[in-house]
């Protein structure tokens, strides 16, 4: 993802561009689990096991073996937590760079009957570069994602574990999308969120089964993080953000989610909202340290030891009250 600082009437002018390949989809289907009271409790420890998991992996960068390795690792995952159907979205992009990306969308479906869907959405993939690094001589490593793609998966996991043991009253649509940080810093907006962009010209909705909301989570386990109300998610969806902000204060994570607005983000959610599925970013865009992202972003110290439990409670613990309470 990319922090925009321009004014308004440049940041909205963000065209959809769909990159060019092949495309296979593969389907598996699992036996929907039986409707059960809610026990609402996310897991925060089960959340941190989640990132632990993705980075034994390695840097999730597309066509490598840690990256096949992950996609394999998510798709059990999710069958094995009741997802009624999981989807994988195979194609090759090309980068701003001229690199052919191998990626794969991968969707998790919960009461696939229900009329009314919600859509939660996470980035899968790590950025091939620590550009952000001081060190120049470290820019060409990968960096390990903890945060940046680990955090937001690790606590769609964790409510795809929940969602598997108590069947909410409404229909749980859950992308991991791909190729969302191989862009390019400084340069074009649409050479970011790659998968994206190809899920978005491909979706499997009918005008009549579009989801009602998305909520996408992007470096959502930083430490001490506090996410305030992303300036394109407020232009586009300020009705989920407002179901979000008020579920925090009522939940108790009011501290977290200061209800003000703050940085604008070039991320997965601008394709979904131009799609016309009202989508808000639950991102850390306003560190103090920095004014943006936090410090480990793109740098190699993106590793286990820059998440908070704290944050991936909050997040997961609002996202899920928020779930339950649609009917």
């Amino acid at each position: 993802m990319k922090i925009q600082l321009l004014a308004l009437a440049v940041l909205i002018a963000i065209a959809t561009a769909c990159s060019a390949g092949s495309s296979t989809t593969q389907e598996t289907t699992t036996t929907p689990q039986s409707n059960q009271l809610p026990q609402v409790q996310f897991m925060a420890d089960s959340a941190y096991k989640y990132i632990q998991a993705q980075l034994d992996f390695g840097p999730r960068v597309p066509g490598t073996k840690a990256h096949n390795r992950c996609a394999d690792y998510l798709v059990e995952t999710l069958r094995s937590y009741g997802a009624d159907t999981v989807l994988q979205q195979k194609t090759t992009v090309v980068a701003f760079n001229g690199d052919k990306l191998p990626i794969n969308n991968i969707m998790a479906r919960y009461n696939v009957s229900a009329p009314k869907r919600l859509l939660l959405v996470a980035h899968w993939d790590t950025r091939p570069w620590a550009d952000a690094e001081t060190d120049a001589s470290k820019h060409s490593m990968p960096i390990p994602g903890a945060n940046d793609g680990g955090s937001g998966v690790a606590v769609l996991l964790e409510i795809a574990r929940n969602l598997g043991l108590n069947a909410p009253s409404v229909g749980v649509d859950m992308l991991f999308t791909d190729a969302e940080d191989y862009g390019n810093t400084g340069g074009d907006d649409n050479s970011w969120c790659l998968g994206t962009q190809y899920w978005v010209e491909n979706m499997p909705y009918t005008p009549a089964t579009m989801p009602v909301l998305g909520i996408l989570l992007d470096i959502v386990g930083g430490i001490d993080a506090k996410f305030y109300r992303e300036y394109f998610s407020e232009y586009y969806a300020p009705q989920v953000n407002d179901i979000i902000w008020a579920e925090a204060a009522s939940a108790g994570f009011g501290d977290k989610f200061p209800n003000e607005r703050r940085g604008a983000v070039t991320d997965d959610h601008v394709y979904i909202n131009q799609a016309g599925i009202p989508c808000i970013d639950i991102i850390e865009c306003a560190n103090p340290a920095t004014g943006s992202f936090p410090p480990t972003w793109h740098t190699l110290d993106d590793d286990i030891n820059s998440i908070d439990r704290n944050s991936l409670k909050a997040v997961g613990q609002v996202v899920m009250n928020t779930i339950y309470k649609q009917k």
